[in-house]
């Protein structure tokens, strides 16, 4: 049971209109993804609604890791996807699946990512991607093994975006968890 319910969609402040807005980011490189028969998050945005100034600024910030990463949207996926899995995040992971296979991957490959870096078949950057969130979440930096296969195939400013969302989904991580958030109904099972 949650901690703190999520105020009901009829009951949200105006403010959370603006808030909503700034998910979508001046300069988007990715379209946004689907919304028909797909996850709404509203037990997520519902929470959000207690501090819609908190939420303004949170979703200016991961409206950029959403939709103006340098990454893909499949390394963007992986990240998440890791993340979840190494935190134990539930509503984290399915609502992430579902956006995982919207980029095209399929479950094996979802798996792998739950499996961790030493997975079979994992391509060496992908596995890269995945050992650098197991070492941000562990140790705070990516070491430099893992570092060097980043350097040689991603940019600086991609090489932000992975720790960036790390650190962003790292946040919503906490606080899925510590309010307890019930997973939204289309998510269970």
């Amino acid at each position: 049971m949650a901690r703190i319910e999520p105020v009901p969609l009829r009951e949200w402040p105006k403010e959370m209109r603006t808030a909503l807005a700034a998910l979508t980011p001046p300069e988007p490189r990715h379209p946004p993804m689907p919304t028909e028969d797909r996850p709404k998050a509203l037990n997520t945005l519902g929470s959000f609604a207690h501090y819609p100034e908190l939420a303004h600024a949170f979703f200016r910030f991961n409206g950029h890791v959403q939709r103006a990463t340098t990454l893909s949207l499949r390394q963007r996926e992986i990240i998440i996807l890791r993340l979840a899995t190494l935190r134990k995040v539930d509503y984290e992971w399915a609502q992430h699946v579902i956006m995982a296979r919207d980029v095209g991957m399929t479950d094996e490959e979802i798996g792998r990512v739950a499996y961790g870096p030493d997975a079979p078949f994992l391509d060496p950057l992908e596995a890269a991607i995945i050992r650098s969130v197991d070492e941000l979440i562990k140790d705070g930096a990516i070491g430099d093994e893992t570092w060097a296969v980043l350097t040689k195939e991603l940019s600086t400013q991609q090489v932000m975006d992975l720790i960036f969302t790390v650190g962003a989904y790292e946040t919503i991580g906490f606080f899925m968890r510590s309010f307890a958030m019930d997973m939204d109904d289309y998510l269970r099972g």
